[in-house]
């Protein structure tokens, strides 16, 4: 029987060492799953490196964010990045339902079997249209999206291959891995950032500058050229409506 919307508990996976980075992701994912802060537990890896796969039973669906402290391609400088990966191949042995974003995206692929690596010259860091492919047309969140949606997107880091099982849904003009489900199961990875809107982003990168822009001058100019994401926002309820409380 599924469950109703007040019974879910989520348990959110975050990636960051920075508090208040933490505390404003953590608000995005209860705001736009439109659910309730009681209803997400959440595992900050920098508190707790060494977490089981275990920790995500009893839970209705895992969801992972961002990280501007870490990189996946880094296993040896960040601990946390193995169990990461050993936690989502746990779920997708489960069939628990997992919704994960950039950070997220990177170490599913990188868990499944895709490789990951660092591109600065194609990094994205701003809002960009998001293209679907003929796949997307057939698939329970993206077959009613737009073509060229836009999206919050904010990676140094990107795929270059995917997974076996990966079936590929969106690509941007940089970066051809965008978002991809794995066959028949309730599994999604979104490069982008679902849970971030524009406000958000500004405050975010505002924040972060030094660390993906090289002037003011450079933020100015990027903070001009930002498109309002709500179609991309939508993809996090439509996940609690459309997956978890459809099983």
């Amino acid at each position: 029987m599924a469950k109703q919307r007040s019974q879910l508990r989520i348990l959110l996976l975050q990636i960051r060492d920075d508090e208040l980075t933490r505390l404003e992701e953590f608000d995005e994912f209860v705001r736009y799953s439109c659910l309730e802060p009681q209803q997400f537990t959440t595992l900050n890896v920098f508190k707790s490196l060494e977490f089981k796969s275990t920790d995500v039973d009893g839970y209705d669906a895992l969801f992972i964010g961002g990280s501007s402290d870490a990189s996946v391609t880094q296993p040896d400088v960040y601990p946390f990045v193995e169990p990461t990966k050993r936690l989502l191949i746990y779920c997708l042995q489960q069939n628990l339902p997992v919704f994960a974003s950039c950070f997220g995206f990177q170490a599913a692929v990188e868990a499944l079997g895709g490789k990951v690596i660092v591109d600065k010259e194609n990094m994205e860091i701003g809002t960009y249209p998001l293209w679907l492919t003929e796949s997307a047309k057939d698939d329970q969140l993206f077959h009613d999206l737009p073509n060229g949606f836009w999206a919050v997107c904010g990676h140094k880091e990107r795929a270059v291959s995917m997974p076996t099982e990966a079936i590929l849904l969106a690509a941007s003009d940089r970066c051809p891995y965008h978002a991809f489900k794995v066959l028949n199961k309730p599994f999604y990875g979104f490069q982008f950032h679902p849970e971030v809107d524009v406000k958000d982003l500004v405050s975010r990168i505002t924040r972060y500058q030094s660390r993906y822009l090289d002037s003011r001058e450079d933020l100015d100019s990027l903070l001009q050229d930002l498109k309002e994401t709500p179609i991309a926002n939508q993809l996090i309820k439509k996940f609690v409506d459309r997956i978890l409380l459809a099983q």
